[in-house]
């Protein structure tokens, strides 16, 4: 093993090794035994102090712990689940039950799906932790036994053993004795007698004078190390033909316990009677009732030997399916049993023993595990002397494991299955490192576990889990785990914490090795070897080292510098770099080694230098870097001033300490790079000067204030400086952050008060006006400047100075701004406002002379000029909400403001007096708000909290101005008066004299279409009400009386009619008459004017070559033709005739009039206008009487039938047409039905065949059941059933008193509910008449080759379309493709998205 490096040739030790040259290097066993021996378990408990996090559950005692004799004669079959006594014993429930279904022992690599429910693999731990594991091959053994095997024909190495000497036994029967030194001191054993096979376990005892060899042919020996004499050969110890799998001693040397392949255990008892060595044997565990395949003594430490626990020789063994804890002394009982659960049968049952520190005690803990899941057991004793366990966190692994082993009492290391190795922190389960070990070649005991050399007679379970196992290949020692290789022997240990440093250092991996190291300092690194003593030692031994490594990485940054290339990659390399060495320095408080050795190695590079300024800054401006010498801080600010990086400049400025600094030359910076709050703060910290950055600012915003300019960006920000300066000053805080010290805040105070109140500024000119500063503090911000004196009167305490400055201060702001004439109304009123709150404070100690406040009032009540009207209401409206109302007499002030127009200081004025009706006022004259007039109304009524006499008094001025609220907004006035007062409307219209302000009203009153939110049932407006409307309707807007009647309801119709009949509008009285069911009057008032609109035609200049009454002709012929139509139906032949003859003469007069040798201008557009009559009235009025009135019209009678030639024409052509389609569809229909009928008797006739001979529900076949009630019903679909399987799958449906059946499978796989498509009737084996109907029905079968019929056609049937026609048309004849028939159950044929007219024939079916 190597030495640790000298502190003194840290540099050597730095130099990169291989990973190879580490593994050859020649390795001293004695002096690791010595150097790792067990852990000081008083150290163990002072660092375990603050590392406990298990969760422990303490298992209750079982009150009769069961007799190994009754273990032994459970059942163990593996079929069978074992069944705890207690369930709650060990918690089983956490247990993850995923974790046992592996396919194969190598399941982290087989991909198969439990592998992929496990722990997500952990990331690589090597930046982390380093490499924690050293492993080195023993060169001296590992070549000796291969000469072995060459030389005496030993065989291959099969078992190793480590105490202070190495025992490794061969294939051959040999077990070779290695000393510290790797020396072969002995040869035990002899190849020439090959009875005993191969060495199969090796146990050395406690004080390495013995050891047992066991064999694959089931013998024992037992040799003295010392003289290397065969002491003992045992061959009856267990049964015969089986081999010795484990063979250990116990504490005690004359018992061990040995476990063979037949899964049974043994306890062997050496003694010695008269100089005659004898060993007695006696059965633990029989393997006929369970095998045992994994046993582990609990060995004690010497230091532990008192322990009270070691009394009880306590043993651990596993059997295939539970793990049993027995105690040997003082005598046999069973402390704990726990079952597996399920898991894969190929994975190896490991255990393993240590002791630990948990709550101080120092106790044995057990880990179990099998397959992916390491189970810790902590075992405790009693004080009446019974012992506990404990279950505490167990571990979930993404492998399986086949070996297990403490390395100390927190750290542990696993093998799984693809020989990896992964070493873990018990506590946080980390992985702290993983190893490939493949190279060693791991001898595994495969041969022995399924006892080859006896014949292989095992169990196969047995023998499956051998193949995995390499129980004996692998032995613990001292802190050194050994590995046993065909041809070599391994040793692993921990690296101590200057060996894993140094580790990444020769990987050059510096900035791991600097975390690794700093993870050792603060105590947070896991597998800690090398560090003892208290934390504050441990902490300096570490510290040490980390600045050695920082010199070295500062150099390494130095030479490993580009010196070529761009500047960039210069800076890119030092930013990488020279933060860490910052980080470092600063975390181990190192700051005298930062800013000398550091800064001065770092200094001889321009760019590094750079770098490193600048890593300081985010220290500084989180105040974790204090005391930063001159000059570094000298050279921090020519860095970044040289950089043009200002901003950065002053937020460094403030966080440092400037006193020993040049003062001057920073403050000279300052101001010429505008850094205003690094140069209050350096004249505030470097020189406690207060006042001098307050004139320096003074100087710079005062002229331009003054002469009346506007400020520029710059001196507004400065401004705003000065005034949060102030502020802070005043208030005891220190200018930009933290706080002024205790002791010198009256003393700025005091300085700020006096500098503020000077009379005049240092070296005024004489031209300066009073008071410059305060001056030049209202003129820039007024309300601000204010705030910040507010603010401070509200800190100061009462006493006798500071009532003197306050009231010194508010006169000379009275007297500036009040004798001044430059202050805008807004800054006057501001001051106003200020005073008037300081005064309303109950402790109030200022005096301001009232006459001031008239004045003010003055002032903003009659200005010069009309300007700022709002700004000066708003003002004087401030100033009495923050209690200025006190300072004047209310009646000069509601006086004054009405004056002045101030409507809003009029309603604060009447508020306050609860004068609500004077403010309706206030609102209807303010042009502004008038419109919230409505809202402060409906408030003021609605509202609960003012009396009745004010709500009427509000109501009544409401009253008073109604016309001007209707002129306002109608439908605001009218929501108005129908929420609060609807039984007064008659006195409100009585109100409105001016009639177009009534008609308004009334329209938004009563016409729901203008949108106010009233209930009309509520309002019960008499008809007299809406008949005055109706009238002013007709008179302002005479083209909307029709649409208004239509959605108006009290009114009534005979004086209605009379009023629009006084108004000459006829379309209005025809729609009024013909609602009161006299129809033939509406009729004849249209005729009439349709008679004066021809009139008007026939009399018309035949010049004229446009004329728009035609127009009108249409129009008023078209409204009359759908009066006759909308009321036809409804009355007799005669009545009909009535309203159509008279409308046909009235088309054909003009005609008759004009001579056939001068036809009329409009003859032809009058003639299809007869047309059309001809054709509405035809649908009405028979054929043959139409024929005969003309025929017998005395003009037609004597005339020629020339002139009625082509009327007469007209109507043969109509009726032809009809005549055809009505043949047509006829003709149609009757082919369509016969061909339905033909298709439908085939798909009747036709047969079904049936898919399968079973019941598609039951799998039985049909013909097994022979219950005479049940029948078979077969589905066209081809599935076949029971009649009592269906029922009971509730697949009938009753329609019409019928039963009808739908086909379970195809129903249940469709979820579908439809009976059309998917229901069938069957053909029977026993056919049920069905009841008689009244009217003939289609059966069942018929419906469904009818439906299948429908969907072979591929859409509606003819029939179906022409009867929604003929429905269509009987309910409104002149909407043929109308929606007639309204709701969700109606499904017309023209609306389905694949409808369409199929003017083809049928298909011809063949027979």
């Amino acid at each position: 093993m190597e030495n640790e490096p000298d502190q003194e040739n840290v540099e050597q030790s730095l130099c990169a090794k291989t990973a190879d040259e580490e593994l050859n290097k020649p390795f001293n066993l004695e002096a690791s035994l010595s150097k790792f021996s067990y852990i000081d378990l008083d150290k163990e408990l002072e660092f375990k102090n603050d590392l406990i996090d298990d969760k422990e559950f303490d298992i209750p005692q079982v009150d009769t712990p069961p007799t190994l004799e009754s273990i032994l004669n459970e059942t163990d079959d593996e079929d069978e689940s074992f069944i705890l006594e207690d369930p709650t014993l060990l918690n089983i429930d956490t247990i993850d039950s995923h974790s046992y279904d592996t396919s194969s022992v190598a399941s982290s690599d087989s991909g198969d799906r439990t592998n992929l429910k496990r722990k997500k693999k952990l990331p690589d731990s090597f930046s982390l932790h380093g490499s924690v594991m050293r492993h080195s091959l023993l060169k001296g053994i590992s070549a000796q036994i291969v000469s072995a095997a060459d030389k005496v024909d030993a065989g291959l190495p099969t078992a190793i053993a480590v105490s202070s000497l190495i025992a490794v036994g061969t294939s051959h029967g040999l077990a070779l004795i290695f000393d510290q030194n790797q020396a072969l001191r002995l040869c035990l054993g002899s190849t020439s007698v090959g009875q005993y096979g191969a060495i199969s376990a090796l146990s050395i005892n406690n004080d390495c004078s013995r050891l047992l060899c066991g064999f694959a042919k089931g013998q024992i020996t037992m040799w003295d190390l010392a003289s290397g004499k065969l002491l003992r050969s045992i061959t009856d110890a267990h049964p015969p033909g089986t081999a010795i799998l484990h063979i250990k001693f116990t504490d005690d040397p004359t018992l061990a316990i040995c476990n063979d392949s037949g899964g049974s255990v043994f306890e062997l008892t050496f003694k010695r009677v008269m100089g005659v060595r004898t060993c007695e044997s006696r059965c633990l565990f029989s393997g006929s009732k369970g095998e045992v395949c994994c046993i582990e003594p609990l060995h004690s430490k010497p230091e532990l030997k008192d322990h009270p626990i070691t009394q009880f020789s306590l043993l651990a063994m596993a059997s295939l399916t539970k793990i049993l804890v027995i105690g040997l002394k003082p005598s046999l009982k069973v402390w704990m049993t726990f079952p597996y659960g399920r898991m894969d049968p190929s994975s190896v049952p490991l255990l393993a023993w240590h002791f630990v520190a948990v709550h101080n005690y120092v106790n044995p803990m057990l880990a179990f595990c099998r397959g992916d899941v390491v189970h810790f057991l902590l075992v405790k004793r009693d004080d009446s002397g019974a012992i506990h366990v404990t279950k505490q966190k167990h571990l979930h692994l993404y492998y399986d494991l086949i070996n297990f082993t403490w390395i100390n009492s927190r750290t542990v290391v696993l093998l799984d299955s693809v020989e990896k190795l992964h070493v873990i922190d018990r506590q946080t389960q980390e992985e702290l490192e993983t190893v490939e070990i493949s190279e060693v070649q791991l001898v595994y005991n495969s041969s022995h576990f399924k006892s080859l050399a006896t014949g292989g007679n095992v169990s196969q379970a047995l023998a499956l889990v051998g193949e995995k196992a390499c129980y004996q290949s692998i032995s613990s020692y001292g802190g050194q785990i050994f590995y046993l290789g065909t041809k070599s022997v391994y040793v692993m240990m921990l690296r101590s914490w200057r060996e894993r440093v140094d580790h990444l250092l020769k990987q050059d991996c510096l900035t791991e090795a600097l975390a690794l190291a700093w993870s050792f300092h603060e105590g947070k690194a896991k597998a800690v070897v090398g560090l003892s003593g208290d934390a504050s030692k441990r902490k300096a031994v570490v510290a040490d080292r980390m600045v050695e490594i920082l010199f070295h990485y500062a150099d390494r940054a130095l030479k490993k510098c580009p010196d070529q290339g761009k500047i960039q990659v210069m800076e890119q390399h030092f930013q990488d770099m020279v933060p860490v060495i910052v980080d470092y320095c600063l975390l181990l408080q190192r700051k005298d080694l930062l800013f000398s050795q550091v800064y001065d190695k770092l200094s001889e590079n321009s760019v590094a230098k750079g770098v490193f300024l600048e890593c300081l800054e985010p220290y500084i401006l989180s105040d974790k870097l204090v005391g930063i010498t001159p000059q570094v801080m000298k050279d921090l600010i020519v860095h970044f001033q040289d950089k043009k990086l200002m901003e950065h400049v002053e937020a460094l400025i403030v966080h440092m300490d400037i006193t020993s600094l040049d003062i001057q030359q920073i403050v000279l910076m300052c101001w010429e790079n505008r850094l205003y709050d690094a140069m209050i703060y350096v004249y505030n910290r470097g020189m406690n000067e207060f006042i001098s950055p307050m004139e320096k600012l003074f100087r710079v915003i005062a002229p331009p204030l003054n002469a009346g300019k506007t400020l520029t960006d710059e001196q507004v920000v400065m401004g705003n400086k000065l005034l949060v300066y102030i502020s802070c000053c005043l208030a005891g805080r220190a200018y930009p952050l933290g706080d002024i010290p205790e002791d010198l805040v009256p003393l700025v105070k005091n300085q700020v008060f006096e500098f503020l109140i000077r009379l005049h500024s240092t070296e005024a000119p004489p031209e300066e006006e009073i008071y410059p500063y305060i001056r030049t503090l209202l003129h820039f911000d007024t309300r601000e400047f204010l705030n910040v004196l507010a603010l401070t009167f509200e800190d100061f305490k009462n006493d006798k100075q500071a009532v003197e400055y306050q009231q010194r201060i508010v006169d000379i702001l009275l007297k500036v701004m009040v004798e001044n004439s430059d202050f805008t109304p807004s800054q006057v009123g501001c001051l106003f406002t200020f005073l008037a709150r300081q005064l309303a404070k109950p402790d109030n100690t200022l005096f301001v002379n009232r006459t001031l406040f008239d004045q003010v009032l003055e002032f903003l009540c009659s200005p010069d000029d009309d300007s700022r009207h709002s700004e000066r209401q708003q003002v004087l409206l401030e100033l009495l909400q923050a209690g200025g109302i006190v300072q004047f007499e209310e009646s000069r002030l509601i006086r004054m403001a009405e004056k002045a127009e101030f409507y809003q200081i009029c309603e604060f004025m009447y508020e306050r007096e609860h004068q609500y009706d004077k403010i309706i006022d206030c609102y209807l004259r303010d042009p502004l708000r008038e419109e919230e007039v409505f809202n402060y109304i409906h408030n003021i009524l609605s509202i609960p909290g003012h009396s009745a006499e004010e709500k009427q008094a509000v109501w009544q001025k409401a009253m008073d101005h109604i016309e001007e609220l209707v002129s306002l907004k109608p439908c605001k006035a009218a929501e108005l008066v129908a929420t609060h007062f609807s039984e007064q409307i008659e006195i409100v219209i009585k109100k409105l004299q001016n009639q177009v302000l009534l008609f308004k009203f009334l329209r938004s009153l009563l016409d729901p279409r203008e949108g106010i939110h009233v209930n009309q049932e509520l309002l019960q407006i008499s008809p007299c009400i809406t008949e005055q409307f109706i009238e002013l309707l007709c008179q302002f807007s005479p083209n909307q009386v029709i649409e208004t009647l239509q959605v108006l309801e009290c009114y009534r119709l005979e004086e209605t009619i009379q009023i629009t009949q006084k108004y000459q509008l006829h379309e209005v009285t025809a729609y009024l008459l013909e609602k009161k069911g006299d129809i033939h009057g509406a009729f004849l008032i249209m005729l009439k004017k349709l008679q004066s609109k021809l009139q008007e035609i026939t009399h018309q200049d035949e010049n004229t070559k446009e004329d728009p009454s035609l127009k009108d002709v249409e129009e008023t012929l078209v409204e009359t033709i759908a009066l006759c139509q909308r009321n036809s139906h409804n009355l007799n032949q005669q009545q009909r005739e009535a309203l159509w003859f008279p409308l046909l003469e009235a088309m054909m007069a003009p005609q008759k009039l004009s001579s056939s040798a001068a036809p009329h201008l409009h003859s032809e557009a009058l003639k299809s206008l007869t047309m059309q009559v001809l054709n509405s009235m035809a649908a009405f009025i028979a054929l043959p009487s139409i024929l005969q009135r003309i025929l017998q019209d005395p003009v037609y009678g004597k005339g020629k039938l020339g002139e009625i030639q082509g009327l007469i024409l007209g109507m043969l052509d109509t009726f032809n047409y009809e005549q055809t389609l009505l043949e047509t569809t006829t003709s149609l229909l009757n082919q369509d039905l016969h061909w339905s009928l033909c298709n439908l008797r085939a798909s009747v006739t036709r047969g079904l065949n049936p898919k399968q001979d079973y019941c598609s529900i039951c799998l039985q076949q049909y013909k097994r059941r022979q219950e005479m009630a049940d029948e078979i019903i077969v589905f066209s679909c081809g599935h076949l059933y029971h009649s009592f399987c269906l029922q009971s799958k509730e697949c009938t449906v009753e329609i019409e008193g019928q039963t009808r059946w739908t086909c379970y499978k195809c129903s249940s796989s469709s979820k579908a509910g439809k009976l059309s498509e998917n229901s069938s009737e069957v053909k029977k084996g026993r056919i049920t008449p069905s009841q008689a109907t009244s009217e003939p029905v289609l059966d069942p079968q018929q419906i469904q080759a009818f439906d299948q019929l429908c969907h072979l056609y591929r859409g509606g049937s003819r029939l179906a379309l022409l009867t929604e026609l003929s429905q269509n048309r009987s309910s409104e004849s002149y909407r043929p493709f109308g929606s007639s028939q309204s709701g969700p159950a109606f499904n017309s044929i023209f609306q389905k998205e694949n409808f369409q007219l199929q003017l083809i024939p049928p298909p011809v079916t063949e027979d």
